[in-house]
């Protein structure tokens, strides 16, 4: 198992114990009027829903590039500042490529996750009062459970697109660490300072 499924290990057994038969059945007996509530809520939470999705892509990433910025101790100073920046331009563009098109995944997999979920704890009239923004008892009963809706798609989105993503992933670590002249490990103390990688990137959503 490489990085980016041990980074949401925990995370998505978590969520595996927290989804149960129940929240994944549909509803037949829903009527449109609450499928449709549910629709817009889940409209007006894209952006919380597209940064949770970037969350999980760019989270490995960032480690990746905290554990590559020490070896770069071990690349020959007249060669170590190009490396960084190949590497930096390296960590950019996988997620330039995969941001969009696993944000677009995610985004249809919210209904089935979070739709339902919310379809089956939260009746037609306290979702109006949801969607309204109401000062209520109900926004706390929706506080409490966005942790487990958030488990819910982010387990689902994984168990879709985990492989994938592990595949490429494993390719983005083998590039860099030829580029690095190692497999792994740490540099050996006392080496020269390497110049460092912006490991702080905030995740952005992608463009439309």
């Amino acid at each position: 198992m490489t990085l980016l499924l041990k980074s949401i290990q925990a995370g998505a057994i978590a969520a595996s114990l927290l989804a149960s038969p129940v929240v994944f059945a549909q509803k037949a007996d829903s009527p449109q009027s609450k499928k449709d509530v549910i629709a817009k809520i889940l409209k007006i939470q894209q952006p919380a829903i597209e940064a949770l999705t970037m969350g999980v892509l760019s989270r490995p990433v960032n480690e990746l590039a905290a554990k590559a910025a020490p070896a770069l101790r071990n690349v020959p100073e007249a060669k170590r500042e190009a490396t960084a920046k190949q590497i930096d331009a390296d960590l950019r563009k996988f997620l330039e490529d995969n941001a969009k098109p696993l944000v677009d995944k995610g985004m249809k997999l919210a209904p089935s996750t979070m739709g339902v979920a919310l379809d089956e704890k939260f009746t037609e009239d306290e979702l109006k009062q949801l969607l309204a923004w109401l000062e209520s008892p109900v926004s706390k009963k929706f506080a409490e459970s966005s942790q487990e809706l958030q488990s819910l798609y982010t387990k689902k989105l994984i168990d879709d697109n985990g492989k994938q993503l592990d595949e490429k992933f494993t390719a983005l670590q083998q590039n860099i660490a030829k580029q690095l002249g190692l497999e792994a490990g740490p540099a050996p103390s006392g080496a020269a300072s390497a110049p460092k990688l912006n490991t702080n990137k905030p995740a952005t959503t992608p463009k439309k």
